[in-house]
């Protein structure tokens, strides 16, 4: 080419058309200095992500609220429950299918106060099995190939309604403002068979804050168990949670209180003399130490109190009146006391009943000592009645009979 445009190509660049050959040139960059260029050629969703401090923020607060829970667990199945600490992340609904065992339960947990959202626990079909059998009386060993029925499943929310009523407790003291749940809604779901997730929850059919932790219940059961948020949920809770962690306002320097009327110090002139700065009181005396020498106290105007020396009023002592604290005395309202809980929910946990005769003590020689034959000499009279222990805890006194050929007490109190 000799280098000169037709009028056919100047026309094209003039309507903004590409000609040959210009295809492939790169375009010229925006203007950085230009926000406008910058706002729009960057990528959108920013806001459907958590930023790494946000994650921690989050974490943070899933930890505390899921070590109450644990704690109200262990209440309930009268078992070690340990949770570890929770792992934070971004998740959607397939990566949600292809990594948790199916079918499990569905817990949905709504808040009513304080907070605006849905949040899920996701907890495996066996280890609810196991929760709700110790619930109700059994050890734990023989569910497999129970099937998971309507009372599992009520059963499991009862427990998750006290795990996250104490999680919401621990929620309103952490943020400062009270915090309250609705009652948790189990369900059994085959999430491989599901075809609508929003049937759940609708902030599954995006991305969603996924928070997993590690659960274990003694040798019974060790699996992961999950809590999911929506994304704007999380960033509540994150806002929150840093407002509850900015430091408090001090308050105001109070004013400096208008010098009062002292005696007249030795040497020094009085208040009426002088309105200068007020006379300086002199330190309280602290109290007298086993050897220690006494302390001189003297500002300069001949004074030496003596360590244990009373005070002398008209020194510049301040007169302080000293009066007893008065309480308000507890209500003796006996059904305003009494628990609303719903007792019949433990009354099949196992307590270990025990009957002590008496006791002693005695030092290692002692105890080497002891023989076939060796009497030991315990702390209660013959007759006198024996102790009625229930897990540790003194409940009640009786006496010995025999039933056939077995020992057994008869209750004659009831200690209250």
């Amino acid at each position: 080419m000799d280098g000169n445009l037709s009028q056919e190509e100047i026309n094209a660049l003039l309507s903004g058309m590409p000609v040959d050959g210009a295809a492939d040139a790169p375009s010229e960059a925006p203007d950085a200095a230009d926000p406008g260029m910058a706002a729009s050629s960057a990528p959108a969703g920013g806001g459907d992500e958590l930023t790494d401090e946000e994650k921690d923020a989050v974490g943070e607060v899933a930890n505390i609220s899921m070590g109450t829970s644990a704690t109200t667990l262990y209440s309930l199945v009268n078992r070690k429950v340990s949770i570890t600490t929770p792992v934070v992340d971004m998740a959607t609904w397939d990566l949600i299918v292809s990594e948790y065992e199916r079918p499990c339960v569905f817990i949905k947990i709504k808040y009513t106060e304080g907070l605006e959202g849905t949040n899920i626990l996701i907890l495996k079909e066996h280890d609810v099995k196991i929760i709700t059998d110790l619930m109700m009386g059994g050890d734990g060993t023989d569910v497999e190939g129970s099937e998971l029925t309507d009372i599992h499943l009520s059963a499991i929310s009862e427990a998750m309604n006290q795990m996250m009523g104490s999680s919401a407790t621990s929620l309103s003291s952490m943020l400062g403002r009270m915090i309250d749940i609705s009652p948790p809604e189990a369900n059994l779901v085959d999430i491989s068979g599901l075809e609508k997730q929003e049937d759940i929850s609708s902030f599954l059919l995006g991305r969603f804050v996924r928070i997993t932790f590690r659960m274990q219940i003694e040798d019974l059961v060790d699996s992961k168990i999950m809590q999911l948020y929506p994304i704007d949920f999380a960033k509540n809770l994150y806002d929150y949670f840093m407002d509850s962690q900015e430091p408090d306002v001090p308050p105001p320097a109070p004013e400096p209180a208008a010098p009062t009327m002292a005696a007249p110090s030795m040497g020094a002139p009085s208040m009426g003399q002088s309105m200068g700065a007020p006379q300086m009181a002199p330190p309280p005396m602290a109290a007298p130490t086993m050897g220690a020498p006494a302390m001189d106290f003297s500002m300069g105007m001949g004074m030496q109190p003596q360590m244990g020396a009373a005070p002398q009023m008209g020194m510049g002592m301040p007169n302080i009146n000293i009066q007893p604290a008065s309480f308000t005395p507890f209500s003796t309202d006996v059904n305003a006391m009494q628990s609303q809980e719903n007792i019949a929910l433990i009354k099949d946990v196992p307590l270990e009943v025990t009957v002590e005769l008496g006791r002693t003590s005695k030092v290692i020689s002692d105890i080497l000592d002891f023989a076939p034959g060796t009497i030991i000499e315990l702390d209660k009279i013959a007759g006198e009645p024996v102790d009625v222990l229930v897990n540790g805890k003194l409940v009640a006194k009786g006496e010995v009979v025999v039933i056939e050929e077995n020992f057994g007490v008869r209750v004659t109190e009831i200690i209250n």
